[in-house]
């Protein structure tokens, strides 16, 4: 499944923890689970290496944002692609600074690029093989938009 990252496929350099497994070398990048943030966000804090968090798009951005210059990486999922609610945590996660990455997961179509984009994605996790020509060619749908790129607060 190629990785996106502003449009070029990329390795990902992250290790996705579950919320059972052992927590690697202070060096890993790692990400964990919302709920396994909340649980554990003192001990995680603590390692000195990259962190990073995924969301459901169900949960609250409101448990990481004071914690958002420590994150390298946010991954906010979209289950279906009719469900955006996902859209409206990246547009919350922006506004409030976050300058990580901020990663779509999950049901990540070609005709959702560009407006991912829009709200402050920047990477893409896509089932696709032809991943970076189909971001090329979402980006390039159209040179004009009547509203801002990012809202800011």
């Amino acid at each position: 499944m190629p990785l996106l990252r502003q449009g070029v496929a990329i390795e990902d350099a992250w290790t996705h923890l579950d919320d059972a497994a052992a927590l690697p070398a202070d060096a890993v990048a790692i990400t964990v689970t919302g709920a396994r943030w909340a649980a554990e966000r003192d001990r995680l804090l603590a390692r000195t290496g990259p962190l990073g968090v995924r969301l459901a798009n169900s949960e609250a951005v409101d448990g990481v944002e004071g914690d958002l210059p420590r994150l390298g990486l946010i991954a906010l999922h979209f289950p279906k692609f009719s469900d955006g609610r996902a859209y409206s945590q990246a547009r919350r996660l922006r506004r409030l600074g976050f300058a990580g990455e901020l990663r779509a997961t999950g049901n990540v179509l070609q005709d959702q690029l560009l407006l991912m984009t829009r709200v402050g994605f920047d990477g893409f996790l896509m089932t696709a093989p032809d991943a970076e020509r189909r971001y090329q060619a979402a980006l390039a749908a159209y040179d004009h938009f009547y509203q801002p790129r990012r809202i800011v607060a």
